[in-house]
């Protein structure tokens, strides 16, 4: 009787034969997001950014309508003037998309575009084509001028979101040509395709600066000056501007047109080959 009792297998206790059959039942649990997936920081991607911005094509297209508006109006009067800039802009457009290049900064030019010719359509004046500018480079100066009282100098927090001065890849030798080329290459290096990830395309983070740029004078100071040069040809603009308007009444503005596009993409041009200079001295100072 023993012998048989020990023989036969022992039974589980009710609570656990039913514990083991709802686990078997049981979903398997998801799969845990890998580390790479749980820990990827939010990068922002220079390369996009300066892709939208459109480079030296994209400051060129932006010229294009009101050089169409200046000579039609001057030839043929407002209302030609107002169809040649718009056919100007949607030209553009069409030919960034042809191109497969980013349209966004032709779909804003085509916005602004539209906003300036309604409102000379709207007024019947010629000049007041050219109040969006107006407004919009007084409003920048205001901004400008206002992130150096802030010391958060906005040419400076550009600078370091496009090329971080902790990475020293302005200083780099190997991009060292004289030269406003060489300023540009410079300016290219910091965005090698180093900077991506091989397998996903993506951007990498930057590491982390031994000190941030705010807490250096030298950097706080220069990207300063940097401001309120930029500052000060805003507000070049918007004066020379507001004064040619004022005297542009019943006119065809063509004046006001013409110094519009000197002191616009010369003088951006001579600014870019300032700052790149003085950030890629910044850049070998922070290097060394």
């Amino acid at each position: 009787m023993d012998r048989a009792r020990a023989q036969t297998p022992a039974t589980d206790a009710p609570g656990e034969t039913a514990m083991s059959a709802a686990e078997e039942r049981a979903e398997p649990p998801a799969p845990a997001p890998s580390g790479d997936e749980a820990a990827a920081p939010l990068v922002f991607d220079r390369h996009l950014v300066l892709d939208q911005l459109g480079g030296w094509r994209g400051m060129v297209d932006a010229t294009l309508p009101t050089i169409a508006f200046i000579v039609a109006n001057s030839l043929a009067g407002l209302r030609i003037g107002i169809w040649a800039a718009l056919a100007a802009a949607v030209l553009v457009f069409l030919l960034r998309l042809l191109r497969r290049e980013s349209v966004q900064q032709a779909i804003s030019g085509l916005f602004a575009v539209g906003i300036a010719v309604a409102i000379a359509a709207a007024t019947g004046e010629a000049r007041d084509f050219y109040v969006p500018g107006i407004i919009r480079n007084a409003g920048l100066t205001v901004v400008l001028l206002g992130s150096v009282v802030l010391r958060r100098p906005l040419v400076g927090v550009i600078a370091e979101f496009l090329a971080p001065s902790h990475l020293g890849a302005m200083a780099s030798h190997r991009h060292s040509v004289p030269g406003f080329r060489g300023r540009v290459g410079r300016a290219r290096a910091v965005l090698a395709p180093s900077e991506r990830d091989p397998e996903t395309g993506r951007a990498r983070p930057d590491p982390a600066p031994d000190r941030p740029w705010r807490e250096d004078p030298r950097l706080l100071r220069a990207y300063g000056w940097l401001t309120v040069l930029w500052a000060a040809v805003f507000f070049l603009r918007a004066a020379v501007q507001f004064y040619l308007y004022l005297g542009s009444e019943n006119t065809d503005a063509t004046d006001l047109g013409v110094v519009t596009l000197i002191l616009g993409l010369p003088v951006t041009a001579a600014e870019i080959v300032v700052t790149l200079w003085v950030v890629s001295r910044l850049h070998h100072h922070r290097a060394q």
